[in-house]
Formats: C-alpha cells, structure tokens, sequence
C-alpha cells in the first residue's frame, strides 16, 4: 500500500521529512536560506526546516510515539 493512503505511513513520511529538512539546514544552512528558493520543492523544505526548527518539543514527541507506536502495536 501506498504512503498516500496509509495514514500512519504519511504521518511517517511526515515527520521523517522534518526530520532531515531540519538536520540538513543545520548542516549546510546555505542549502535552504537562498531568498530565491522559497517557492516549489526547495520552498516546501525550507518550511520543514522552520517547523523543526520552531516546534522541536512535539516534533520530538511525536517521533518518538510514532516510534513506540511502530514497535509494540503494528
């Protein structure tokens, strides 16, 4: 089945691409602050990166109750 309409593989999906879009701009911030590449794909990962950034307590939880989630109930 598809991420698409597995609900608990998008959310996977979700958060996983927070996940990297965040660890990638604290790497190579240079990757995603370009004023010119705030719109299309780059736009949607500069937009992961900020919510990693901004909410990174409940991105936190919300890894790790999917991960328990993936362990001990599916």
């Amino acid at each position: 089945m598809s991420a698409l309409f597995n609900f608990q593989s998008l959310l996977t999906v979700i958060l996983l691409l927070i996940c990297t879009c965040t660890y990638v701009r604290a790497i190579i911030p240079s990757l995603l602050d370009n004023r010119l590449g705030k719109v299309g794909l780059q736009g949607t990962f500069w937009k992961c990166a900020r919510i990693g950034e901004r909410k990174s307590p409940y991105v936190a939880a919300s890894c790790l109750l999917m991960a328990l989630y993936t362990l001990f109930w599916s």
